[in-house]
């Protein structure tokens, strides 16, 4: 049995329709193709100090990250490693932000 909805979603440490407080930026990951994907992602990065919300978009490949404050690339990046995928940088999407 598949961890997955039949449309590929998990659930996340973001509750639908919440809107955290702080700053927004947006990653793009590589490598992800589940709903496993998305929690493992998002359960590692939410554990970081100062992450205060996590939205993972598989279909996308985009990882929306809120914080306290700015955060520290090198911890995503780690963090995102550490959970078997790669972090490609910050997304275009994040100057929207």
């Amino acid at each position: 049995m598949s961890c997955c909805s039949p449309e590929g979603h998990c659930s996340t440490s973001e509750t639908e329709g919440t809107q955290a407080a702080g700053i927004t930026t947006v990653y793009s990951v590589t490598g992800m193709t589940c709903g496993h994907c998305e929690k493992a992602v998002g359960s590692a990065l939410s554990t970081l100090d100062g992450v205060t919300a996590v939205k993972v978009d598989v279909a996308t490949g985009l990882v929306t990250v809120t914080s306290d404050g700015e955060p520290d690339d090198a911890l995503i990046r780690d963090a995102v490693d550490d959970a078997g995928y790669e972090l490609a940088g910050r997304s275009a999407a994040s100057a929207a932000h």
